[in-house]
C-alpha cells in the first residue's frame, strides 16, 4: 500500500519540527550550562544514534546528548569500517576548492610550459620550506602560486613584507629561499599576507610549507622533488 503523498509530507514536516526543536533546546541548555562555550555554529544530528555533533568555531565538532547533559570532545570511531568520522567531518569543512583560492593574494612562478599547478602556503623563516623550495627548484613544467604564510613570529611577517613589497616577488623570494641572499625593507600594503594568514587559519593549516594541488589534495610538510612529480602526476584538475 502507497502512502498519500499529503501523508507524507506531513510526516517529514512533523520531523523537521522536532529538529528544529530539539536543536533550540539543545543550544538553550548548553548556552546556560557552558556560557564559556564558543558560539554554536551548527546543531546537527550525528552518525551515532542519540548523539548529537555541536560545531563551534568554524571547524572544531563536540558531541551531546539530545538534552544537552554532556558534552563529549574527541573522535568518534566506526570500528566496523575502521573510520575515523570526526576527522572525515573536519576534513570535510576545512576542504580547499582549488579554483576558488584567492589567487591575487599570492605571487606566481612558472617554469616551462607552467601546465600543472600547485599552490604552497610557506613561512620564509621555515628551515622545511628552504629545504623544499630548493627541491621544488628541480621540478619543470608548473605554475607555483605561493602564498606567504608567516605563522612562525614577528619577524616572519617582515620577511613576508619584503617579498611581497618587492619590485619582482619571485626573485626576492628564491633569493631568500634558495640562494640565502639578505631581503630588502619594503612598505606597501600587506592586507593580503594578513588575508593569507586568515584563510589558512579557516582551513586549518597549522604548518609549513603546506602543498595543494589541483584536486584538492593537501600535503602538509616537506617533500622531494620525485614526490612532488608524483603527485603532480596523479592530481590534474
Amino acid at each position: 500500500m502507497t502512502m498519500p503523498r499529503s501523508v507524507i509530507a506531513a510526516t517529514l514536516l512533523l520531523m523537521a519540527g522536532a529538529a528544529l526543536s530539539q536543536e533550540a533546546t539543545l543550544r538553550k541548555n548548553l548556552a546556560e550550562r557552558i556560557p564559556q562555550l564558543q558560539k554554536i555554529d551548527e546543531v546537527t544530528k550525528s552518525p551515532v544514534p542519540g548523539l548529537w555533533e555541536i560545531r563551534v568555531n568554524g571547524t572544531e565538532i563536540l558531541y551531546t546528548d539530545a538534552e544537552g547533559n554532556f558534552l563529549i570532545q574527541g573522535s568518534v570511531i566506526d570500528t566496523r569500517q575502521q573510520r575515523n568520522l570526526t576527522e572525515e567531518r573536519i576534513e570535510k569543512l576545512t576542504a580547499i576548492n582549488f579554483d576558488e583560492l584567492p589567487i591575487k593574494d599570492a605571487f606566481t612562478i612558472v617554469r616551462g610550459n607552467g601546465k600543472r599547478k600547485l599552490v604552497v602556503f610557506e613561512d620564509p623563516n621555515c628551515g622545511y620550506c628552504k629545504r623544499f623550495e630548493r627541491d621544488l627548484q628541480k621540478v619543470d613544467n608548473v605554475t607555483v602560486h605561493m602564498f606567504l604564510y608567516p605563522i612562525l613570529g614577528p619577524d616572519s611577517l617582515e620577511k613576508s613584507r619584503s617579498v611581497w613589497c618587492a619590485k619582482d616577488r619571485a626573485k626576492a623570494w628564491l633569493d631568500w629561499m634558495v640562494r640565502d641572499l639578505a631581503l630588502a625593507p619594503g612598505t606597501c600594503d600587506i592586507s593580503a599576507i594578513q588575508r593569507n594568514v586568515e584563510l589558512g587559519r579557516k582551513h586549518r593549516i597549522t604548518g609549513t610549507p603546506t602543498l595543494l594541488f589541483a584536486n584538492g589534495t593537501r600535503v602538509p610538510g616537506a617533500i622531494d622533488a620525485k614526490q612532488i612529480e608524483k603527485f603532480l602526476s596523479e592530481n590534474k584538475s
